[in-house]
């Protein structure tokens, strides 16, 4: 028996496998036992991005090792789980599918609930394991390689849009930016790399929406600046784009990480002025880009702001982030794990949707 609930948690929302086991404690924030992760990062390389019957067929041979490990680790064992938690959205639906499954025939198994949970606000409540955990409220900057969103967060369920991409994310920028500079997948990590090598003044590339007066991204014009001006240097040196001299693409990386950033530290600074809070919450996959913390960190110094990030392992997808949040719902209220074992996924699925019921 143990003193509050034991969670396990599953994350297979894309091309990453994430088990983990969180203990509830009283109205203390839940403390993470053990967690595991599997990348297929490699196996999907060859193809230069995710393939979905791919990613899917992983997940199965994956999710049970990982299991077995997360409670190895925990000093745990099966029978001990109270609640089963899951992502159900939004994602790949195959991959959903199997981490939805497992859960749920687990759960039937032992007898014990189950919950779905957003994948977005595994997301947003992850700096919550982190060692200089946030406080509600709080502004929230949600930046991955599919979403770019600023939310208002007044508590667990209590979430307001503020603004979103109308077209392509930060991630899908850098990561698209990268492919058009012959850069190898995973792209948007790779041109961080390269960026640090680069002058980020030596190309001037557009910011779009920077002076829009709302809250929404837009870095699809970006990327098509990016494009065209990588493709007028090959023209002029009569060579394919990755054949370009190393410290012309380093510029370019440089320059295209310089205008994401930018947009994504003005437009937090100007949700945090907007709300008048005076904290903010940085999660999603491209929290974990160097010059993007540097940056809004100084900003949010010079504003007197507090800004939270997930550590920078729970910044890409993983079980941690899934098994905290169904844990946080658990204890605040906002949701209660059910008996019913049929199962669905949502694809598709806003964060803003989620209600406290």
């Amino acid at each position: 028996m143990t003193n509050g609930l034991l969670v396990l948690g599953y994350e297979s929302s894309c091309d990453e496998t994430g088990v983990a086991l969180v203990l509830t404690r009283g109205d203390d924030l839940p403390l993470l036992l053990a967690h595991a992760l599997h990348s297929q990062i490699e196996m999907h390389q060859a193809y230069g991005g995710v393939v979905p019957e791919l990613a899917s067929r992983d997940h199965i041979r994956r999710v049970l090792p990982l299991t077995q490990q997360v409670l190895s680790e925990a000093g745990r064992v099966l029978a001990e789980v109270d609640v089963v938690a899951f992502t159900r959205g939004p994602g790949l639906a195959g991959a959903l599918l199997v981490g939805s499954g497992v859960a749920c025939a687990l759960a039937a198994a032992l007898r014990r609930p189950v919950l779905g949970v957003h994948h977005l606000e595994g997301h947003l409540l992850s700096p919550f394991l982190s060692a200089d955990p946030p406080e509600f409220p709080f502004v929230a900057l949600l930046v991955s390689g599919g979403h770019t969103q600023l939310m208002r967060v007044d508590g667990v369920g209590r979430y307001a849009l503020l603004g979103e991409t109308i077209d392509d994310a930060a991630g899908e920028a850098f990561d698209k930016s990268a492919k058009l500079l012959g850069l190898p997948y995973p792209g948007g990590a790779a041109l961080a790399r390269l960026a640090e090598r680069g002058n980020p003044a030596a190309f001037s590339l557009p910011r779009p929406l920077l002076r829009s007066g709302n809250l929404d991204f837009s870095f699809a014009g970006l990327k098509t600046a990016v494009m065209l001006q990588a493709r007028k240097l090959a023209h002029g040196s009569n060579c394919a784009v990755e054949a370009l001299p190393a410290d012309v693409l380093a510029d370019l990386a440089a320059a295209t990480q310089a205008a994401i950033v930018e947009v994504l530290v003005k437009k937090a600074l100007a949700a945090l002025a907007q709300t008048g809070l005076g904290r903010l919450v940085v999660a999603g996959g491209v929290g974990a880009n160097q010059k993007l913390r540097v940056q809004l960190g100084d900003a949010c110094a010079r504003a007197r702001v507090r800004v939270h990030y997930p550590e920078l392992q729970l910044c890409t997808d993983n079980g941690a982030m899934i098994a905290m949040a169904a844990a946080m719902r658990l204890q605040s209220g906002a949701q209660a794990a059910s008996a019913e074992y049929a199962f669905d996924v949502r694809p598709r699925w806003p964060l803003d949707d989620l209600k406290i019921s």
